[in-house]
């Protein structure tokens, strides 16, 4: 089956069309600055080059037209027509309560998602801009919903709900739902078929670190705690995310500096993390590249979330009562060695032997176990793959 992988933003749109039988990357690519002039299509069909678009996309209609048009040109395309593509499948980030695995897209998912907006007001409205745009153009084609927040519904009450009045969670949908599910769900199950026990036995810490950071804590291949929180804004501290912190403080600095909800919001997701700690970047390998030039700041910056990682790892195998394996993913997982060793130090009171020169050679990117042989405790940097994970549950349902 060929499956269209659709992950919408508000002005974005990235795309991947895929074959279902053989996990086959037919064509990727990205629609940019739809709705605000200078749109840019990219087309990567999988060994033929890249191909730039440079025109004007009002919104995301006429940016799937022009993706749809790439896939099935006469002589770049990897489609004859649009006919070939058997199914859509959507990445939804914020699925609340209501959805606790993928689901077909009916007119009542769509009302669901609506109300869902006011808790994920920066994702959910732009996710449902991609799934309408779609519906315009390939109108009698079955589309499915994969939600970021559907693997993290195993949670139990103790981990999910806050010390705030219960009414806040009855009433007002207030707990912890985590996010970067679909990666967690991908990576933990990679980790599981390595290790040398029953699936339901196996504890597994799962690290997605990159621009945005989660960590789980999975149980026999269940979801039992993430790091994230009511927002994607807790947990470790991220490029530009402030991760975890004392709630008095935004009251204190929405004082000090004069700021209202919408300022303080931008505050903490976007000038916060790494990039405010180190005054340089929120991008790991410049802060490495400011650290060897004896930048003191991009340092610290560095040793934060690496401490942030070990503190979380700690607490999870608290949680886990142990752990089997620790998984490394995303950006800065898969291709950072000086971050996964820092946040490996001190850990061999849990069982794990690392092989700091494996972690060191092992080629950016690529999947392999960076503890020794004999380590209780396994390491291992597994590349994640979301977008397979939501073609594979889109021709699942849509087979149906």
């Amino acid at each position: 089956m060929k499956v269209l992988v659709i992950n919408a933003g508000s002005s974005s749109l990235k795309y991947q069309l895929i074959q279902t039988d053989t996990g086959e990357v037919l064509a990727k690519g990205l629609c940019e600055r739809i709705g605000i002039g200078g749109s840019k299509l990219t087309y990567k069909p999988t060994g033929k080059g890249k191909y730039e678009t440079q025109k004007d996309m009002k919104d995301h209609t006429e940016a799937i037209s022009m993706v749809i048009r790439a896939l099935s040109d006469p002589e770049t395309g990897v489609v004859r027509s649009m006919d070939e593509i058997d199914a859509v499948g959507h990445r939804l980030v914020h699925g609340g309560e209501a959805f606790s695995e993928a689901a077909l897209i009916t007119d009542e998912m769509l009302r669901v998602l609506e109300a869902l907006c006011e808790l994920a007001p920066l994702h959910n409205p732009a996710n449902l801009m991609g799934i309408r745009a779609c519906q315009t153009i390939m109108p009698n084609v079955p589309m499915v919903g994969v939600f970021d927040t559907a693997f993290h519904q195993t949670m139990p009450p103790e981990a999910f709900l806050y010390g705030l009045p219960y009414e806040a969670y009855t009433d007002l949908q207030v707990r912890r739902y985590g996010f970067h599910g679909i990666s967690h769900s991908f990576i933990s199950q990679e980790a599981i078929a390595k290790l040398d026990k029953p699936a339901e036995e196996t504890r597994v810490i799962t690290c997605h670190l990159g621009n945005g950071s989660s960590m789980s804590a999975i149980k026999g291949g269940k979801s039992v705690d993430n790091s994230m929180g009511f927002t994607p804004l807790p947990g470790v501290t991220m490029g530009t995310r402030c991760g975890d912190i004392d709630p008095a403080i935004v009251i204190y600095l929405m004082d000090k500096l004069n700021l209202d909800t919408v300022g303080i919001n931008a505050y903490l997701n976007k000038q916060c993390g790494v990039q405010g700690i180190s005054g340089v970047s929120s991008d790991f390998r410049d802060l490495w590249t400011a650290a060897e030039e004896g930048n003191r700041r991009a340092e610290l910056a560095l040793r934060i979330f690496a401490y942030h990682v070990k503190r979380y790892i700690g607490a999870y195998a608290a949680v886990l009562g142990g752990v089997d394996a620790i998984v490394f993913s995303a950006g800065v997982g898969e291709n950072d060695s000086g971050i996964r060793a820092l946040a490996m130090e001190g850990l061999e009171y849990l069982g794990v032997d690392m092989d700091y020169k494996r972690n060191e050679t092992l080629p950016r990117g690529e999947e392999g176990e960076i503890s020794k042989p004999g380590s209780k405790v396994k390491v291992f940097v597994i590349p994640t793959d979301e977008e397979l994970v939501i073609a594979k549950e889109t021709a699942r349902l849509a087979a149906k």
